[in-house]
């Protein structure tokens, strides 16, 4: 029987209206720069805060897979839990998300796949209102066309544990990988700064040993650099801000990173940290 899960918190972290979410989607898509033609991610981080927050550093990453839109057709989602805690990862028992851009349907094909594994559950409740995942969706309707999810909300698991999921779900150029995580929580600004500064340097050295202090989605974010490093895909950080440069307040922020994982690249990736730690200095 087919069911949907609602959308949650649309009209709190992001428009509830059709209108004016498309609207605004698509705002943040267009001040961000242009994907290097014919370079296709095959993953991306990025942050899940309401729009207002992490919306322009979600989207710089997201404009990098605009150029799949005729290509890729399943989305493997992985973010962390905030309200219901679980052992390993928890697949929905809805067969569709709903958000107010429609309905993006549950790939069960793909969820068959890896449904048997140990560290894999069913939970409603660990997808009813979590918004990590959720908060995703309007970008990919934005700048995907036919595509299926397979969302996994992630709790207490080890890396090797996601990186086995993720493995069996990996596929060709009709997958891609998104993995929903905000970096440090409220700090001040410059010491956000600091701290975000090292865990992005730690990603683009696909080193899987990050903590919570460090990012929310510590867990799914070492799955996937264990993926990254043994199948040679070269991480790039896009863009790397916190709230205070977003929505103003620097007394107390939270950090966010967009980063995507390609299988090929011009520079390496010590070249590429550096460049956009420098452009995102320069920007403030």
């Amino acid at each position: 029987m087919s069911t949907v899960r609602p959308a949650a918190v649309a009209g709190m972290f992001y428009p509830g209206t059709p209108a004016v979410l498309g609207a605004a989607v698509r705002a943040y898509l267009e001040e961000t720069r242009p994907a290097t033609p014919g370079v296709l991610p095959k993953a991306l981080i990025v942050p899940h805060a309401g729009y207002v927050y992490s919306g322009p550093i979600a989207a710089s990453a997201y404009r990098r897979i605009a150029q799949g839109r005729g290509t890729i057709r399943r989305v493997v989602l992985m973010g962390p839990v905030h309200r219901v805690p679980i052992r390993g990862m928890a697949l929905p028992l809805a067969t569709a998300f709903m958000t107010p851009l429609g309905s993006v349907a549950v790939d069960v094909e793909a969820v068959a796949r890896v449904r048997d594994m140990p560290q894999v559950q069913f939970s409603q409740a660990a997808h009813a209102l979590e918004h990590s995942l959720e908060v995703q969706l309007p970008f990919l309707q934005t700048v995907l066309d036919d595509f299926k999810i397979v969302p996994l909300a992630v709790g207490d698991a080890s890396a090797e544990e996601v990186a086995v999921v993720l493995e069996r779900l990996w596929g060709g150029a009709e997958t891609l990988i998104v993995v929903s995580s905000d970096l440090s929580h409220y700090h001040s600004y410059a010491a956000a700064q600091q701290i975000d500064r090292g865990t992005a340097a730690a990603v683009v050295a696909l080193e899987a040993s990050l903590d919570h202090e460090q990012a929310c989605g510590a867990t799914p974010i070492n799955g996937l650099a264990l993926c990254a490093r043994r199948r040679g895909l070269k991480p790039e950080l896009i863009d790397l801000r916190n709230s205070g440069d977003t929505a103003g307040d620097k007394s107390r922020v939270v950090g966010y990173a967009a980063f995507a994982f390609t299988d090929r690249g011009a520079a390496g990736p010590q070249e590429r940290m550096a460049g956009a730690l420098a452009e995102a200095s320069g920007a403030r």
